[in-house]
């Protein structure tokens, strides 16, 4: 008796999806942890789609989010893949790099704590 094994699907057939690498994601949650530490932010949302990767982080649960870091992949090699959303969807920061890209929010933590 043998057995038969079926083959699992192969990636190219289905979509990609993007996602944030581990230490992508350590580096915003550590900023989301002392943004909600400051009590600034209360909630925040992951969006993984086939284009881009979202972190959406809310003041409050019902509201729009007060900024998106957005990892769009196709966008490496022109003007960078990492792009900082504000409320009102104007984009506020893009680069190659998330660190300068999250920089305007730390900018805002230190302000937060001299007050």
């Amino acid at each position: 008796m043998s057995a038969v094994v079926t083959p699992f699907p192969a990636a190219s057939g289905r979509a990609q999806q993007v996602g944030f690498e581990r230490i992508e994601l350590m580096r915003i949650l550590d900023l989301y942890g002392r943004m909600v530490a400051a009590g600034h932010w209360k909630d925040y949302a992951i969006d993984l789609g086939r284009e881009a990767a979202t972190f959406s982080a809310f003041r409050r649960t019902a509201e729009r989010p007060e900024f998106r870091i957005v990892k769009r992949p196709a966008l490496r090699n022109r003007q960078g893949m990492w792009a900082l959303v504000g409320e009102h969807g104007a984009v506020l920061k893009r680069g190659h790099e998330l660190g300068p890209v999250l920089a305007p929010v730390e900018r805002r933590l230190l302000r937060l704590v001299e007050e």
